[in-house]
């Protein structure tokens, strides 16, 4: 089975492989030639994950999947949310992003968060989303020199590392990616 992850960003795409079962031979945007940056214009989550698919399949008719990720901080009213890769402007900054967020809770008691991912399939015509969320505290300083978006600042639910102090396998157990994922490669693998 042949499926196009519909994602220019390396990291994730690393991330997601190691979990797909190896009859299914993963593809980047890259491997099939789109080189633009898909518009994501939704109000949700869940709306930019099916942008995504829709995108692939009308402009190159293949059976695909995508995501999006979000950071929903209690404290400032759910913010980035899907505003999370551009929380800071335009440039997809990870690090002004972090500077941004730790600024904007500087005075915060409350530092709770959540990691929300959608995953929208497209397979055979069929339209399927898959959600994984994980809990967690928005630290005071970046800890951890793995991991990619926010994953210095975002230390799990009964967890004593950050993300980004955790190796891949770590991560993908109590993250939001790997909970999506399962359910993503249940659908995929059953009967």
């Amino acid at each position: 089975m042949k499926l196009v992850f519909a994602t220019h960003n390396q990291n994730k795409f690393k991330e997601v492989k190691l979990l797909l079962p190896s009859h299914i031979e993963l593809m980047s945007l890259t491997d099939i030639g789109c080189t633009e940056d898909i518009p994501e214009t939704a109000e949700t989550i869940e709306g930019n994950a099916v942008l995504k698919t829709e995108f692939i399949r009308n402009h190159y008719g293949l059976d695909c999947f995508a995501d999006d990720t979000g950071l929903e901080v209690s404290a400032l009213n759910s913010e980035p949310g899907v505003h999370s890769a551009r929380y800071a402007g335009e440039n997809k900054n990870s690090e002004d992003n972090i500077d941004k967020l730790l600024k904007n809770l500087a005075d915060k008691e409350d530092r709770s968060a959540r990691f929300k991912t959608a995953i929208a399939l497209s397979i055979n015509i069929q339209s399927v989303l898959f959600l994984g969320t994980c809990d967690g505290t928005i630290t005071r300083v970046r800890r951890g020199e793995k991991g990619f978006g926010y994953d210095s600042v975002f230390l799990p639910e009964g967890s004593k590392e950050t993300f980004a102090e955790m190796n891949l396998q770590e991560k993908s157990k109590v993250g939001h990616r790997g909970k999506a994922m399962r359910q993503l490669i249940a659908y995929l693998t059953q009967g």
